[in-house]
């Protein structure tokens, strides 16, 4: 499938507000494997997880002794069968608490789980799930795209750690670029580009990423240059004294000055090695490109990420 109709597939689904795109187990634990070290003894949060098909819920529940985590927390926006582990039928959304294995099992069963109700919707903006959210160290889940900006904006004002994805176009959002740049939010080690439907057909998607504020390994490993800078090579923009960077891999590693990189540039970021500028159509630093993107030979580009090579 071409891009331009994998990024029509996302703006079709957050525009009728269908984020019911399930993350599959694969991709889970290819992340997951990286953070192992900060789930000893936290309380984990998946608040927008259905258990039934939560892959999140699946991963915590059947790993929770091997990460020696202390509490597994689990809601999910109301739905129509919330009698997963009863007979009983309800109105009312759910919330679970897993606190581990009791019974020698390998298979959490649902006397250890403990089922409770919501008197609300379980929308993570509910007092309900705030309150619970307030309890949890760690917040590991794919929140709403559409939803995305106030999910951070909510996980930053409660000082909560996390591991969450977002669609690769969350990057140039002014108020997550913002947190980025300020190395309070960075990329974590894959992308996701295949979702599940509740029908359990897959979705391809646009790339999507992985989300976080936990200190990883990766964000510290250096990007490694190999060109040397030239000025037939590097052109410079129209509108602004900095040079023109197509991949990230093309960097030159003698280059002082400003550069403008793709928004993919993240992916290999190290705040040690390099110092983020701006984004060039939120006029965080550069107000004289008026919201637009750089304009090279007359022609206006895609967004670009201004940064300097700290080092040099």
């Amino acid at each position: 499938m071409k891009k331009e109709s994998l990024n029509k597939n996302l703006h079709l689904a957050k525009n009728a507000k269908k984020d019911e795109f399930y993350t599959q187990l694969a991709d889970i634990e290819k992340e997951l494997q990286h953070y192992k070290e900060h789930f000893k003894n936290k309380t984990v949060f998946c608040n927008c997880d259905d258990p039934r098909v939560s892959n999140f819920f699946h991963y915590f529940s059947f790993n929770f002794e091997s990460l020696g985590l202390k509490k597994l927390i689990t809601t999910c926006y109301k739905n129509q069968n919330p009698d997963l582990f009863s007979d009983h039928k309800s109105e009312n959304a759910i919330y679970l608490e897993y606190k581990g294995e009791k019974n020698g099992g390998n298979v959490p069963t649902p006397e250890e789980i403990g089922i409770k109700y919501l008197k609300g919707d379980g929308d993570f903006r509910s007092k309900e799930c705030i309150a619970l959210l307030k309890k949890a160290d760690i917040v590991v889940t794919n929140p709403p795209f559409s939803l995305f900006r106030e999910y951070v904006a909510q996980l930053i004002e409660y000082s909560k750690k996390f591991v969450i994805i977002g669609n690769i176009n969350a990057i140039t959002y002014k108020e997550i670029f913002k947190l980025i740049k300020v190395n309070k939010l960075w990329l974590g080690y894959n992308c996701v580009r295949h979702f599940r439907r509740p029908d359990g057909s897959l979705f391809e998607s646009a790339r999507s990423y992985w989300y976080t504020n936990l200190d990883i390994l990766k964000r510290h490993e250096d990007f490694i240059l190999f060109k040397k800078y030239n000025p037939e090579e590097y052109p410079k923009y129209d509108n602004y004294d900095a040079i023109n960077i197509d991949k990230a891999e093309y960097i030159p590693m003698d280059y002082p000055g400003a550069m403008g990189v793709p928004i993919t540039f993240l992916d290999k970021y190290n705040p040690d090695q390099f110092e983020i500028l701006g984004l060039d159509d939120h006029r965080l630093q550069y107000p004289e490109w008026r919201g637009r993107g750089p304009d090279l030979n007359g022609k206006t580009i895609y967004r670009r990420i201004i940064i300097r090579n700290k080092r040099l």
